[in-house]
């Protein structure tokens, strides 16, 4: 009997053995590194979170997202990049480019996923958008192609205006990218016969003088240039463009919703959800070489009727009846 009962137990654990082995594949929990800069940018997590949801990755059950933020101070995203390649993090996503350049910089074995970067092939991200080579790959904005689609809109809103400030910011981390964008910015002007003035602002102690600038050269517009620096003092901008009385283009719709005139850009929120898709693929075993760089298809006109209101100025129908969004 006892022989009988050792040959029935050694039978059911090799017949077990197969299904303990998917139980603890099933139980595997995935470790994603948040590289992040600004905690107050909550609707951008949630994106993400709401992506890896809709494809079956849930934090407390099957993943647990390490976040981590500079805070404001680019210059600790190394560090805090390190922080999470000890960790060993399966993947790490960047928000913005500093951090990419910061995460591949520290490692070149752990995946990385940007999920907003105007050019990610002019800032040394990737080799090309079809083939990224090495470790990193995400969602590209495209924004230096859109600079004079900004301006032919900025055009339209207030068709007298032909001197515009350039607001940018020299030494920033991706500045390779926006001096593409400032000579883009130059030949969109000279179809649209504006004259250009370009402003500078390496910090916000710069900003009221940037301003004073803009006043004194007589600009009758500006266009802000993307920055991590600029979104993060989004308000401060918005609110010294409304105090000079300049009516201004910005590069994301946050500026908008901030009470900036208006924005003709990628959507970032749906960005950041497209983001969860890369994560999800090399959770499953891609490789991020093997996973092209994402392209928008579709971008959007958002044009705040409140702060035209206060401008003074009457937006054509033509250009209201293209908006995607009207913030009133």
């Amino acid at each position: 009997m006892r022989r009988v009962g050792l040959a029935v137990i050694l039978t059911l654990r090799l017949a077990l053995a197969p299904l303990a082995g998917e139980a603890q594949q099933s139980l595997k929990v995935a470790r994603i590194g948040w590289l992040g800069d600004d905690p107050a940018t909550t609707h951008f997590r949630e994106a993400f979170r709401q992506g890896l949801r809709d494809l079956g990755c849930v934090e407390g059950r099957n993943l647990v997202i390490e976040y981590r933020f500079v805070e404001g101070k680019i210059e600790r995203f190394p560090a805090v990049a390190a922080e999470l390649i000890a960790l060993n993090v399966d993947v790490i996503v960047a928000p913005n480019p500093p951090a990419a350049l910061a995460a591949k910089q520290a490692t070149t074995s752990i995946p990385i996923v940007f999920a907003a970067n105007a050019d990610p092939v002019e800032s040394g991200l990737v080799t090309s958008l079809a083939r990224p080579g090495g470790n990193v790959t995400g969602s590209a904005t495209l924004s230096p192609e859109l600079v004079g689609k900004r301006l032919e809109h900025l055009k339209e809103a207030i068709p007298g205006v032909n001197r515009v400030a350039v607001l940018w910011q020299p030494g920033a981390t991706d500045e390779r990218t926006e001096r593409d964008m400032l000579k883009r910015a130059e030949v969109a002007a000279r179809v649209l016969g504006m004259r250009l003035q370009f402003v500078e602002a390496r910090g916000p102690n710069d900003f009221d003088n940037a301003f004073s600038e803009m006043t004194r050269a007589r600009s009758g517009a500006v266009t802000v240039v993307g920055s991590v620096m600029f979104f993060n003092e989004r308000r401060r901008l918005v609110a010294l463009a409304a105090k000079n009385r300049l009516p201004a283009v910005y590069p994301v719709r946050e500026f908008v919703e901030a009470g900036g005139l208006m924005t003709y850009a990628a959507n970032l929120t749906e960005q950041f959800r497209r983001a969860a898709t890369y994560v999800d693929k090399i959770l499953k075993g891609a490789k991020p070489v093997d996973l092209p760089v994402e392209q928008p298809t579709k971008f959007e006109l958002v044009i705040n009727m409140k702060t035209a209101k206060a401008l003074g100025l009457t937006i054509p129908q033509t250009l209201l009846l293209r908006a995607d969004q009207l913030i009133e």
